[in-house]
């Protein structure tokens, strides 16, 4: 299975990928930032199953499972290029701003803004085709609700 979303991944023009293989992307978007600072918390992985149950109506059973297939993707998976291309091409703008609040959520679900998180999202946006303006507003609009 994984090895199809890869290939389909890292294929030179890939087509736009089925609604399944997005969620999956995003998912594993999720796990790779999370893990980008070498810490990979439960308070993280509680974010991500969050995230992707709200997103997606899943029960957090189903959740879970799709972040478990993510975790094996990400640790397979090249190069973040891959999954911001993919989702890029398979979402409109609006929700590549709502995936930014994802990520923004997982970053800060912590409480600690590290520096490999935000390194690593200061590069994703503008790989999801989002300005820095918007990706500006979608960290705000995350910590405000943390407040």
């Amino acid at each position: 299975m994984f090895a199809n979303l890869l290939k389909r991944l890292t294929a030179p023009e890939p087509d736009t990928l089925p609604d399944g293989d997005a969620r999956l992307a995003l998912a594993a978007l999720l796990v790779r930032i999370a893990r980008s600072d070498g810490d990979y918390t439960d308070d993280e992985v509680g974010r991500i199953d969050r995230i992707l149950a709200t997103r997606y109506g899943m029960s957090p059973f189903e959740a879970g499972a799709l972040r478990r297939e993510a975790e094996t993707l990400e640790a397979e998976a090249p190069d973040t290029v891959r999954f911001t291309r993919a989702l890029k091409d398979a979402v409109p703008y609006e929700d590549r701003e709502q995936i930014l609040e994802a990520l923004w959520e997982v970053v800060l679900a912590d409480g600690v803004r590290d520096h490999e998180e935000d390194a690593l999202l200061r590069l994703v946006a503008p790989m999801l085709g989002v300005n820095d303006r918007d990706s500006n507003l979608a960290r705000q609009r995350v910590e405000s609700r943390k407040a």
